[in-house]
């Protein structure tokens, strides 16, 4: 393949590379020649390569590496992913890998391990050539798992890195039928446990991606315990990916996605494109939409927690890490009634997985669905060592230690998710609504805005007030003065070329207001 210069410039952000297909394969070959070098960095632990574009659409694609452990690639790595990349000759890209090598005092020939996957993207194949060819061109030892969804190749990496790993108890077993495995013997176990827990029923929207296949791959192992029904699970259209419907489609428009007949007060759920995010919704019997977004599994799942801690007789310190796209209604529920604090972490996976990493229990959600639960180890350890005291003690402890074997710990993971809503409706025995009357979201609006340069949007306090352009946010203040309860903020996208806008007010007229009048705002720096 031609190592010249990709089309344009690249940046590695937040969700890895992501582009319009047609301008990655040189940075996937690139992406391969660092993917080699990180595993020998890290003693010749395999690493991952994901390639999607999530929730883009169908012409985009993209890449992210993984660390041993199922994380996102550390943060000081992704300036030289960037400097790669965007080599302008064969001779700079491997003047840059040689200097890397060099950097870090590692041997060309030292033993690479790396693991790779990619989404239903009709562009998969030819970027999965070009990564394939860089790995073998660093003698690398190179798996292709084939069409998986992004948390599945996150769970193959810490379970093939923690399989002989000393410090580490082995995460699972390090095959695709090992990821059914686990999430079907934890939820069984929960079913046991639970005296409420009986079969259940949901559609879930799979925005025609490779969800759909990993759900029907699932569903036998949990013996009739879930039914899935599957919506928008055409997987040999690749056009249709995220058209009209998924996760994005539906947290954004705020409506049902196409081919979804709801049947009121029942649960629905959907799955973005690699299906990483989740967002569930049911209609009242008037027929009216209700969103249960990220905040709202946020929530359900921290008030479970509480309980389940409480129960146990451990302590425990439980806390919620959110974004300024978090609806203030979950902010204030989550501090004040559940009495859990918050924490406030810039946009991006990368930030709110290191956060709630510092608690005993940490849930964290974007508002778009993206998100899991993490146990500390120490926690884990001694819900496994505490003198049991009680049989209703043993059931929370037991309840407690099958949800961190359910739940992803590596990443959001839709499918886990999913179950994991499942499980709490069913111990708590909560419909929907139920689940939806814990505190009335306020309205708000998500937009986007083209600019002509989104790098001169630049912020401060987690992303909810701007420094750049230092003009604008004076604006936005005396804006926010004129509505009860209401906040707006712009951020520019990690994702695509845009900027995005944030509304949140007391009524939906009033969200709608704010969220024009910035957009009215942003035509200057279009």
């Amino acid at each position: 393949m031609s190592l010249e210069a990709p089309e344009k410039h690249v940046t590695y952000g937040t969700a890895g590379f992501r582009d319009k297909a047609k301008y990655l394969p040189i940075v996937l070959y690139r992406v391969g020649l660092l993917a080699a070098l990180r595993s020998r960095f890290l003693g010749g632990k395999t690493v991952g390569v994901m390639i999607t574009a999530s929730h883009n659409p169908p012409a985009d694609n993209g890449a992210k590496l993984v660390d041993p452990l199922g994380e996102m690639l550390d943060q000081s790595w992704e300036a030289h992913a960037t400097e790669l990349a965007n080599s302008q000759s064969t001779a700079e890209q491997n003047k840059l890998l040689d200097a890397l090598y060099s950097k870090f005092g590692v041997k060309h020939d030292s033993d690479a391990k790396v693991i790779y996957a990619r989404d239903t993207r009709e562009s998969g194949p030819i970027l999965v050539d070009a990564l394939a060819s860089a790995l073998k061109s660093q003698n690398a030892h190179a798996t292709n798992a084939g069409v998986l969804t992004t948390p599945q190749l996150h769970y193959l990496v810490r379970a093939i890195n923690t399989l002989h790993m000393p410090g580490h108890e082995s995460y699972g077993v390090p095959t695709e039928d090992g990821y059914y495995k686990k999430l079907a013997t934890s939820y069984k176990k929960i079913s046991t446990l639970a005296p409420n827990m009986k079969p259940v029923s949901v559609t879930v929207d799979c925005a025609n991606g490779v969800g759909a296949l990993k759900l029907q791959q699932l569903a036998p192992l949990l013996e009739g315990l879930v039914e899935f029904t599957i919506a928008n699970g055409d997987v040999d259209h690749p056009e249709a990916l995220n058209e009209n419907c998924g996760a994005d489609f539906v947290k954004t428009n705020q409506r049902l996605p196409a081919n979804v007949q709801p049947v009121p007060d029942k649960l629905y759920a959907s799955f973005d494109g690699d299906a990483d995010r989740v967002v569930c919704y049911y209609t009242s019997n008037n027929g009216e939409f209700h969103l249960l977004d990220g905040d709202k599994i946020a929530t359900l799942a921290a008030s479970l927690f509480c309980e389940q801690v409480s129960n146990s007789g451990t302590k425990v310190d439980i806390g919620v890490v959110q974004t300024a796209y978090a609806n203030g209604a979950s902010t204030k529920y989550i501090e004040y009634e559940l009495k859990i604090p918050v924490v406030f972490t810039p946009t991006g996976v990368k930030h709110l997985h290191h956060a709630a990493a510092k608690f005993g229990i940490g849930v964290y959600f974007e508002a778009n669905g993206h998100g899991t639960v993490l146990f500390d180890k120490s926690t884990v350890d001694s819900l496994k060592t505490i003198d049991i005291g009680s049989p209703a003690q043993k059931q929370s402890i037991d309840i407690l230690l099958a949800l961190s074997d359910l739940i992803n710990q590596t990443v959001g993971d839709a499918i886990s998710d999913l179950l994991m809503v499942l499980v709490i409706l069913a111990i708590r025995n909560w419909t929907p609504a139920q689940w939806d009357s814990c505190y009335s979201e306020l309205a708000n609006r998500l937009l986007k805005c083209n600019v002509r340069d989104r790098t001169m949007f630049t912020t401060t306090d987690a992303e909810r007030r701007l420094v750049t352009p230092k003009e604008l946010q004076p604006k936005l203040d005396q804006l926010m003065k004129q509505y009860p309860q209401s906040r707006t903020f712009v951020r520019a996208s990690g994702t695509e070329d845009v900027v995005r806008v944030y509304s949140e007010a007391a009524s939906p007229e009033a969200a709608k207001e704010i969220g024009d009048v910035v957009l009215e705002l942003l035509k200057e720096y279009a």
